[in-house]
């Protein structure tokens, strides 16, 4: 017997069933690569920004020039990331003594906390869920021990 109904004619569904699957594979995928892309992107500017105002930080001849220098080169670095430096929390921290932090041999430490948006989250899901990935990374320079008297 030959099937001549229009419903057994199968001409064609190759191609839609090929699209329909891509579809429903390729727009999870290409978002998760996108929220990778962006998670990425802000631990290497909260991991870069903590570096530089460390290094910074330790080679001021001032505790005031010091805080302006970390300041200048957190903003800098999140800057070059598309990372609103603004929203940044920043937390430097000084060993043994907290408060002589550029003594000779001294330790300090820089913290950068920042928060990573989902792309294309919509904002009004933010009651649901969280839209954010919180980021923080930290850096810890000693102070030279040929640094001048300060």
């Amino acid at each position: 017997m030959r099937q001549s109904s229009r419903f057994a004619d199968e001409r064609g569904s190759s191609s839609l069933e090929f699209i329909t699957v891509g579809m429903v594979m390729l727009i999870p995928l290409v978002y998760l690569v996108l929220t990778m892309s962006a998670i990425q992107s802000g631990a290497l500017a909260a991991e870069g920004a903590a570096r530089q105002a460390a290094r910074v930080f330790v080679q001021a001849e001032t505790l005031s020039e010091a805080n302006a220098a970390a300041s200048r080169a957190v903003e800098f670095a999140l800057d070059n990331h598309n990372v609103d430096a603004a929203s940044a929390a920043v937390t430097i921290s000084c060993a043994p003594d907290p408060s002589d932090c550029l003594s000779r041999h001294s330790f300090v430490t820089v913290q950068v906390a920042i928060a990573v948006p989902l792309p294309l989250a919509p904002p009004v899901l933010s009651g649901s869920f969280p839209l954010e990935v919180p980021l923080d990374a930290a850096a810890t320079q000693q102070v030279s021990q040929f640094a001048g008297s300060r």
